[in-house]
């Protein structure tokens, strides 16, 4: 016990790739043994992660359950994991929803076992990035979450599944070159890649004084714009969003979960923990423009899923409209740092990352199940669905309701904080994301109706393609979902007391 409990962070890191490799043994002939092996060595981390929630002490400042390993002394890299309130809950979001990804794809059945692997070193490299303390292991876990992704689009993917690869491959290493740059720069600067070390020195050189014959605020704002192009693509955000429904289109369902789930989370966890921390001046002097393109990918967002006729397509571009209100909540808190609507709004931006993951989760494995069994996404093609699978038409309102933000349910606590908070600092472009607010809700009803409700398509109502209800495997997937989105609604306190400790501490 006493190694579980001095190295809980490396467990929950290296067990799910440790359990890849492990499977590499065995026989790729026995599908439910490698499907129910990859689902138990993934609820490990989970019940580690939990653990770890109910140990942490939200009120004592800096890092928890800190590790060091030496890695490479000549440049002045470790191995330094470590985790705060705001880390701790993209971890424990990570650990939650590659389980229920890996259920959801118990109907797999052709390369079960490297599916299998894939996810769980997709999951190792997840996790990295948001327990990495050290910027180049940082990078080196950011850059390993986009193999598995790019051959689990590019394998198990729709018809045009090689085009989605290769543009998510593409888009996410071309920006993660000029983050790769400027990371090199600091370490090169101050000879250590730690973290806590680089923030410290790299805040307190002076903007007149000169470095790499230049003036050291010109220096900081193009390795601001560095990081900030890389984590905008990650989100994406506007103009950088272009891969996004491409990916989610083509990729298969769980892939398309921990994708929104997830992998979106990264590029804003990069601006929590990297460009807010390591340069407010250039945070506060280009807030107006990180806000512009969080107003245009929530308004271009909302209108590019009202116009779609794809229901994976239209939750896709969803995302695109979510993810732009914690930028604008991250851009506010750029602004207007240490405020206490600064600190109400990166409140809101944390917790909609978690929301999201949920609702978005949610959404797309719902979307897959109706694929799966009617082997069409056209809205158009469905129509009153709602009287043969009742269940299943329930289950769709509410992660819709959650997903739109509806009081009570998960969604409305995390948005309206950012408006909250956002609102006096940036009232323009606050006032005009509205407008997405609005068609949200919009593309949303459309959704409902064209699926579940008006004239019924008798296609679905008999013969070979009549519509079965959703499974008992499928509802246990959806079952911690639900159960949160609702628990964050009515009693949101239990997390936000983490999330709103470790804003008070950073920022």
């Amino acid at each position: 016990m006493d190694f579980i409990s001095t190295h809980f962070l490396s467990l929950i890191l290296f067990l799910p790739a440790l359990a890849a490799v492990f499977m590499l043994f065995l026989p790729k002939e026995e599908i439910k043994l490698l499907r129910w092996f990859a689902l138990g060595a993934s609820l490990i981390p989970f019940l580690l992660s939990v653990s770890i929630w109910f140990q942490f002490k939200s009120s004592i400042p800096g890092f928890q359950f800190q590790e060091r390993y030496e890695w490479y002394e000549a440049l002045g890299s470790t191995v330094h994991l470590g985790v705060d309130g705001l880390s701790l809950t993209m971890v424990l979001l990570t650990t939650l929803l590659t389980p229920l990804a890996i259920l959801a794809s118990f109907n797999i059945t052709d390369k079960v076992k490297a599916y299998m692997m894939l996810f769980l070193f997709l999951e190792t490299g997840m996790l990295g990035v948001f327990m990495s303390l050290d910027l180049l292991v940082f990078f080196v876990f950011w850059e390993v979450g986009l193999i598995p992704m790019y051959f689990l689009i590019n394998q198990w993917g729709s018809a045009n599944r090689n085009y989605a690869s290769m543009k998510f491959l593409i888009f996410t290493m071309g920006g993660s070159l000029g983050l790769l740059l400027a990371i090199q720069l600091l370490g090169v600067l101050f000879e250590t890649y730690d973290l806590l070390a680089l923030t410290q020195r790299w805040t307190s050189l002076q903007p007149d004084s000169t470095l790499l014959g230049m003036s050291v605020s010109t220096v900081k704002a193009i390795a601001f714009w560095a990081f900030t192009i890389a984590f905008a693509i990650k989100v994406p955000i506007w103009p950088f969003h272009t891969w996004l429904p491409d990916a989610h289109t083509e990729a298969p369902t769980a892939g398309s979960m921990i994708l929104a789930g997830v992998l979106l989370k990264l590029g804003a966890y990069g601006f929590l923990r990297l460009i807010l921390p390591l340069y407010p001046v250039e945070a506060r002097y280009f807030a107006g423009a990180l806000a512009f393109l969080a107003t245009a990918a929530i308004i271009f967002g909302a209108l590019a899923s009202f116009a779609q006729t794809d229901f994976k397509r239209l939750v896709a571009y969803s995302s695109v409209n979510h993810m732009g209100f914690v930028v604008l909540g991250i851009a506010a808190a750029g602004l207007a740092h240490g405020t206490p609507d600064a600190t109400i709004a990166l409140n809101g931006a944390i917790l909609q990352m978690f929301n999201h993951g949920l609702s978005a989760a949610g959404m797309f494995f719902l979307v897959g199940v109706l694929y799966e069994r009617t082997h069409t996404r056209n809205l158009e093609e469905y129509g009153g669905l709602f009287t043969l699978v009742p269940i299943y038409g329930g289950i769709l309102i509410f992660t819709s309701m959650a997903s739109l933000g509806l009081p009570g349910l998960n969604g409305f606590i995390s948005e309206f904080l950012i408006v909250r908070g956002s609102w006096p600092i940036l009232t323009i472009y606050t006032a005009v994301s509205m407008l997405g607010l609005f068609f949200t809700g919009a593309y949303i009803l459309k959704a409902l109706k064209k699926v579940l409700h008006g004239p019924l398509n008798e296609h679905w109502s008999h013969g070979e393609h009549k519509l079965t209800e959703i499974n008992t495997r499928e509802m246990l997937v959806m079952a911690p979902l639900i159960l949160l989105m609702l628990w964050i609604g009515i009693y949101p306190a239990w997390i936000l007391d983490v999330i709103n400790k470790a804003v008070m501490m950073l920022f």
